[in-house]
């Protein structure tokens, strides 16, 4: 398995998810209010912020357009050491 397929389906998701919760912080939103207008539970929005994959893209991207924002593809690039001590404490 190379790399960038490991990436794609755990750092990617990761990294997603942390996005999406300075995202929310940074509106002010608790993890309540965002999944309310997102029209998700709010348990779906902490697996949506934990990077879990098996939440469906549907979730990701009502709770993205519920905090006003999109996504934009940029090539990969390797993970820093403050984001693998995240992932592996």
């Amino acid at each position: 398995m190379s790399y960038y397929h490991y990436m794609d389906n755990f750092l990617l998701l990761t990294r997603l998810g942390v996005e999406i919760r300075q995202l929310r912080k940074h509106r002010g939103l608790s993890q309540a209010a965002l999944a309310q207008l997102a029209g998700v539970t709010r348990q779906k929005l902490i697996e949506i912020e934990q990077g879990s994959d098996s939440v469906g893209a549907g979730h990701y991207a009502r709770v993205i357009a519920a905090l006003g924002s999109e996504l934009h593809i940029v090539p990969a690039r390797m993970p820093t050491l403050e984001e693998l001590k995240g992932i592996f404490p």
